[in-house]
């Protein structure tokens, strides 16, 4: 396993970097081949916020890219809950690969673009939207099940693949019910 650690606002310990190491450590037994881990860690410089130690992970395999994020007043206590969290993702991702006998391509996926609801988006001088970020990201060819599980593992609200019986590129979502949609070009 290959573990990058970042520091953001804090400067990182070697003691902070063999905790994690040996915390993060646990996933590569339960993973097939996890190929990068990357774990940044970040304290908040705003008062007001009480658990101001942020730890977050992402993980490349050969199947999902695992991403978590959790907060604490200690670093300790950050990467044990993160640790914690992605733990349940390897288990959740295992049972369901157990469960339909599927083999999981692997896939990557930046952050979803667009703005949050309640956020105003950033408008250039003539009253335009602005890209703020631009994502790059490999497709593969996989099922609409295998991309509605990777959708779950990253936990974001959509993911892009290729569908492997057509060879098009579609889109699955989280719909606001619970369930999932899925988009294909017509």
């Amino acid at each position: 396993m290959r573990l990058q650690v970042k520091g953001k606002n804090v400067e990182v310990s070697e003691a902070i970097r063999s905790y994690a190491e040996e915390k993060l450590g646990k996933l590569e037994k339960q993973l097939a081949d996890p190929t990068r881990v990357e774990l940044e860690l970040a304290v908040e410089k705003n008062p007001s916020i009480a658990d101001k130690i942020v730890a977050e992970a992402t993980i490349w395999t050969k199947g999902p890219t695992l991403r978590a994020k959790e907060r604490s007043s200690d670093m300790r206590a950050s990467i044990d809950l993160l640790t914690d969290k992605l733990e349940r993702q390897v288990t959740r991702y295992r049972e369901k690969r157990r469960r339909h006998g599927h083999h999981v391509a692997a896939a990557r996926n930046g952050d979803e673009p667009g703005a949050e609801s309640g956020v105003p988006i950033p408008t250039d001088e003539e009253g335009g939207p602005v890209i703020v970020k631009t994502k790059q990201f490999t497709i593969h060819p996989m099922s609409a099940e295998e991309a509605v599980l990777q959708l779950e593992l990253i936990g974001h609200d959509f993911f892009v693949f290729r569908h492997e019986g057509t060879g098009e590129i579609n889109v699955v979502y989280r719909r606001r019910d619970g369930d999932y949609g899925l988009i294909e070009p017509s």
